[in-house]
């Protein structure tokens, strides 16, 4: 069962909408032993990273999540701010992240935007660094809808799966072996988000 984190953060019920539209079957719980039971993983996020990192480290799924992402090695979703938590850390906070791929979160570097301005808002064109089961199929010229001030930055530029333009190139989702991670939104994406997310809950 593809199983979404409910931590109280992030678009659940859009998410699950979106993927009820496709016919992926899918469950919204905040029990650890639910996630015991799911063959995949969609970690949302909204917000503040601190406040999300805080409230999924309190919620007492974190080590159910990390037992499934790391060990068992099922497919995980980040999305947005749950790509974010992916990372070791964010300029946004303090707290830790969950370092499960190395490279930190950083917010967009004004001197380099010209006009632009912070938040990164609308829909963005994307390019693909590298193949995967995740884009397979996408729809001609792909484009998603952002809302974001900050931007994964990955140590290893292997684990960069999308980049986007906003003032200049940015990582816009991310893949290590099992782990993906996409920081804009595809359950407000239109026919695209519904493609990457009938990928994810089918093709992966």
């Amino acid at each position: 069962m593809l199983t979404i984190v409910d931590y109280g953060v992030g678009n659940l019920a859009s998410v699950k909408n979106m993927l009820k539209k496709i016919a992926v079957e899918s469950v919204l719980t905040a029990e650890p032993s639910i996630i015991e039971k799911a063959s995949k993983i969609i970690l949302p996020g909204i917000g503040a990273f601190d406040h999300c990192m805080n409230m999924f480290n309190a919620s007492g799924m974190r080590e159910a999540v990390t037992k499934k992402a790391l060990d068992e090695k099922i497919p995980v979703l980040g999305i947005c701010v749950g790509m974010q938590m992916l990372m070791e850390g964010s300029e946004e906070g303090i707290e830790p992240g969950l370092g499960w791929i190395k490279g930190k979160t950083i917010k967009f570097r004004k001197e380099l935007l010209g006009n632009l301005k912070i938040p990164h808002m609308g829909w963005t064109d994307v390019e693909l660094s590298k193949p995967s089961p995740l884009t397979s199929g996408f729809p001609h010229e792909p484009r998603f809808y952002f809302v974001h001030s900050y931007h994964v930055q990955p140590d290893d530029n292997s684990d960069q799966l999308l980049t986007a333009n906003y003032g200049y190139d940015f990582t816009a989702a991310v893949n290590r072996g099992n782990l993906y991670g996409v920081q804009f939104h595809p359950e407000k994406s239109h026919r695209f988000g519904m493609k990457l997310l009938e990928n994810f809950g089918k093709a992966i």
